[in-house]
């Protein structure tokens, strides 16, 4: 059993060599294996600098807090280091990598992340059966990382790249964006396979619940001005979906 525990993290973006602002101020949160937590929250709350600052993205600064990965610190890990230790974060916008065919680029990561190149008989079989799984065109395999393909089709690579390299940890950042209703089920059964298969523990980052009909969450944390501001269960996003955001965001502004 796996668990990722954020204390007290308080964050800030860097804006220039001399200038930053401050993020996150105060983010207490605990992943196990198996477990899901959805992060819901308004634009501009902090929740996809939640999930870069934990990933280590050199354009956010940790100012105090912790995050342990089964006891470790991860923030005293490279970038390297966090993805071999078992985190793995889907890219709210996945960058197109020109010259770099996905092929090899599956592969390179999962040498990297295990340690060792997978036999590529069995590497072979298994890249296959996720992109059947997820319904990619196999020549997309032979194309160069995300070059070229659409907004869908860039969501289910980061999907196979979750299925391939199997972490302890997910961070989803806004999986669903951009995707229409059967995109959206197809991926969400990959995060559901990979949840199963490896007891992975999940941070779902989404502003609709819509996603979450098909990945079932355990807890759901409501986000607003850099913070947790309610908590609770399924029931939670539902509520959210039927009343916004509006409350959290005029205390916010009354604070």
């Amino acid at each position: 059993m796996s668990t990722l525990e954020i204390k007290d993290l308080q964050a800030s973006v860097l804006l220039d060599d001399e200038n930053s602002k401050q993020i996150l101020k105060g983010v207490n949160i605990t992943i196990n294996s198996g477990e899901v937590h959805a992060i819901m929250g308004p634009n501009g709350s902090g929740k996809s600098t939640l999930a870069s600052t934990i990933a280590g993205h050199p354009k956010f600064r940790v100012d105090s807090g912790s995050v342990t990965l089964d006891g470790e610190n991860v923030l005293d890990m490279s970038v390297d280091e966090r993805a071999r230790a078992g985190l793995f974060l889907a890219m709210q916008y996945p960058v197109e990598i020109p010259g770099v065919t996905t092929s090899n680029f599956l592969r390179s990561a999962k040498t990297a992340v295990d340690g060792e190149a997978p036999s590529l008989r069995t590497w072979t079989k298994d890249v296959k059966a996720v992109a059947e799984q997820l319904k990619m065109d196999p020549a997309m395999i032979q194309r160069n990382v995300n070059e070229g393909f659409s907004g869908g089709e860039k969501k289910r690579m980061e999907i196979m790249q979750l299925e391939l390299l199997k972490p302890k940890m997910a961070l989803l950042d806004e999986t669903d964006s951009g995707l229409d209703v059967d995109a959206l089920r197809v991926v969400s059964e990959g995060v559901n396979r990979a949840k199963e298969s490896n007891d992975m523990g999940v941070m779902l980052i989404t502003h609709y619940n819509r996603i979450l009909r098909y990945i079932k969450p355990d807890y759901v944390h409501v986000f607003n001005d850099g913070r947790i501001v309610e908590q609770g269960g399924p029931e939670l996003a539902v509520k959210l979906e039927e009343e916004g955001y509006d409350k959290y965001v005029a205390a916010a502004a009354g604070r």
